[in-house]
């Protein structure tokens, strides 16, 4: 097995993708892998094992101090993902934890806190999931806040956020009201959890259930300087999204991978009768090909501000979305009754597709905001 072992989140620069891509798979298939029912079914929270993806270089890539390699970032994932859909998903809250704080610009989270960060030193993820579908008209702001000498007084609930535990930290969005209870702007923000921070048992989930989710309440939560990552926060917002959905793609095309690699595992043995499904591995290949080279032309310009931009990773983000759900299913199939035990690989990734298509921003969302930017203006 390749090790790759960084001490800084600096790669270095005469590390190729392939060296880092080789320890990480190392780590998914030997580590990662044997623990994936535990994760999934047992609520195991794989701490052990991002800190060695850490160490392998798997949360680095997508960073401006690393070039912005974001396929290198989505090559991790996928390989994650591969062999378990929930550190796959960890991985992305982990990946755009470390996007805020890098461009944060803010000395107190881009230094020391991101080098733990991505390293797997220290651990943290996002809770932008209630702001971004409030930001599409989709759901209220929950969390508000008043401007305080020094900072700002933050006091709300979020009913989910994962990869947190006590003295771990995420990204937080709030809405700044002024005294007569207008809005001001908005302010995205690291939130510690530490004894201010109230941590909820959330309700049992189908699957997942290692990714650590919590109810999360503020009461008067202090975000003062070291902790803001921006004010206002919609600018920063407008210039991460494209990246923020660009990179989930890494947790379809790990799932697809997998369930290819479930049906040609059986098709020895059952190919002879398999050949009469639908959705057969080589057609399901083909598209998954096509798919991996419209995310290859999207990860060189992850900053590009355009509509056009947006749409093509939107609509990305969609299609792997809806290819993993017919490839999972379709591995199930393939596999028959050895598929449907409550601990084989097919029956778990059928539940992670199915998280895939509804985490945030879920293709109910991509197709309205798809619909939303192709509308045409028309002038008043």
């Amino acid at each position: 097995m390749t090790t790759v072992d960084i001490r800084s989140a600096q790669l270095d620069p005469a590390l190729g993708d392939a060296a880092v891509l080789a320890a990480v798979a190392g780590v998914a298939g030997g580590q990662l892998a044997p623990l994936a029912t535990r994760i999934d079914h047992e609520g195991h929270y794989p701490l052990e094992v991002m800190a060695a993806l850490g160490r392998a270089g798997a949360f680095a890539g997508h960073l401006r101090r690393n070039g912005e390699r974001y396929g290198l970032a989505l090559g991790s994932m996928h390989e994650i993902s591969r062999h378990c859909g929930s550190t796959g998903f960890l991985t992305w809250a982990h990946d755009v934890c470390g996007l805020y704080l890098e461009q944060s610009g803010n000395p107190a989270l881009d230094g020391q806190l991101l080098d733990d960060h991505v390293s797997g030193r220290s651990f943290g993820g996002t809770g932008l999931s209630n702001p971004m579908k409030a930001f599409a008209g989709i759901e209220r702001m929950l969390l508000r806040a008043r401007q305080v000498p020094g900072g700002y007084r933050v006091s709300g609930a979020l009913p989910w956020v994962s990869h947190i535990g006590p003295g771990q930290y995420f990204g937080a969005i709030a809405s700044v009201y002024r005294d007569d209870q207008s809005h001001s702007h908005d302010i995205i923000f690291l939130v510690r959890c530490d004894q201010q921070v109230v941590l909820r048992q959330c309700p049992e989930f189908s699957g997942m259930e290692g990714t650590s989710t919590w109810g999360v309440r503020l009461e008067d939560y202090f975000v003062g300087e070291d902790n803001m990552i921006a004010d206002p926060a919609r600018p920063f917002i407008e210039k991460i999204r494209a990246a923020f959905i660009l990179l989930q793609i890494g947790m379809a095309t790990g799932l697809i991978q997998g369930a290819l690699d479930s049906m040609r595992d059986v098709e020895p043995l059952l190919g002879h009768v398999n050949q009469f499904l639908d959705d057969r591995p080589d057609e399901l290949e083909a598209e998954y090909l096509e798919l991996a080279g419209r995310v290859a032309r999207l990860t060189g310009s992850p900053f590009d501000g355009s509509k056009d931009y947006l749409l093509d990773v939107l609509d990305a983000r969609a299609q792997g979305a809806e290819l993993a759900l017919r490839a999972t299913q379709s591995a199930l199939l393939h596999q028959g009754a050895r598929g449907y035990l409550i601990n084989s690989a097919p029956q778990r990734r059928v539940r992670e597709a199915h998280f895939a298509a509804i985490v945030t921003p879920a293709i109910k969302h991509l197709r309205s905001e798809m619909a939303r930017l192709s509308r045409d203006e028309v002038p008043a």
